[in-house]
């Protein structure tokens, strides 16, 4: 990934916008997840809690507006 450096740009805004550039890459995210070794079980049971965690949070948000 590379990143050039604007005429008149600072070192910041030259990191900032290498920064922003990786984040929306994905390969620091990818290199975490590939870090340590996740078994095919592993990983459906942890994308079940995530999708149950988030469909309590859709509901949760759903109670609290028709309560208004």
């Amino acid at each position: 990934m590379t990143v050039d450096l604007r005429q008149g740009e600072s070192f910041e805004s030259l990191l900032k916008r290498f920064r922003k550039e990786v984040t929306k890459s994905g390969v620091l995210s990818a290199y975490r997840r590939r870090q340590w070794f996740v078994s095919k079980s592993e990983q459906r049971r942890r994308e079940r809690q995530k999708s149950a965690r988030k469909l309590q949070r859709k509901m949760w948000k759903q109670a609290q507006s028709s309560r208004e």
